[in-house]
C-alpha cells in the first residue's frame, strides 16, 4: 500500500487561499458515522482555520455514500455556494456491493460538480477494513476531511480567479 507509512494531511497553510466571504456545504454520510463524523470535523476545522465563517458552513447528513451526490445537488440547486465537500466511508464487505457503491458514488459526485460548474470534492474513503478507515479519518495517516477542505478552497479560488 502506497500510504502505509505516510501522513497524508500535511500541507502548507500559506498555499491555501482564504475562504473569507465564501459559503460551503459539507454533505456527510450517516453510514459508518464514526468515520464520516471525524472527516466532517477535519473539514470543518480546516475551513474555519482558513477564514470561512461558521455561519457560511452548511452541514447536511444523508443516509449513505451513494446519496452524497443527490445531497450535493439539492444544496447546489438553491445556489449561493462556492463549493461542496462530500464525505463518507465505504468499507469492503464480502460481496460485490462495495464495487457498485464506490463506482456510483464516484461518478455521481463528479457529475454534480460538472453539471453545476462548482467544486464538488470527493471525500469518500474506500477501504478494506475499519482499521484503514480510522487511520485515514484522524489516525496515523491524517484526516481526509482536512485534505478535502484544502481542495475546495483551492478550487473555489481557481474558479473565481481563473
Amino acid at each position: 500500500m502506497s500510504t502505509a507509512d505516510k501522513h497524508l494531511s500535511h500541507y502548507d497553510p500559506a498555499g491555501v487561499p482564504s475562504g473569507a466571504g465564501l459559503r460551503f456545504a459539507v454533505v456527510v454520510s450517516e453510514w459508518n458515522s464514526e468515520i464520516a463524523d471525524a472527516l466532517r470535523q477535519g473539514a470543518r476545522d480546516t475551513l474555519l482555520r482558513h477564514g470561512v465563517a461558521e455561519a457560511d458552513i452548511i452541514e447536511r447528513w444523508v443516509p449513505g455514500s451513494f446519496e452524497l451526490a443527490a445531497g450535493a445537488q439539492f444544496l447546489l440547486e438553491r445556489g449561493n455556494l462556492h463549493g461542496v465537500i462530500c464525505l463518507g466511508s465505504i468499507v469492503r464487505g464480502e460481496t460485490p456491493h462495495f464495487d457498485f457503491v464506490c463506482q456510483g458514488t464516484t461518478q455521481g459526485i463528479m457529475a454534480v460538480g460538472l453539471k453545476y460548474s462548482v467544486p464538488v470534492i470527493f471525500g469518500v474513503l474506500t477501504d478494506d477494513s475499519m482499521q484503514q478507515a480510522r487511520a485515514r479519518s484522524g489516525g496515523k495517516h491524517g484526516n481526509k476531511g482536512i485534505d478535502c477542505a484544502v481542495a475546495v478552497l483551492k478550487m473555489a479560488a481557481l474558479k473565481a480567479n481563473g
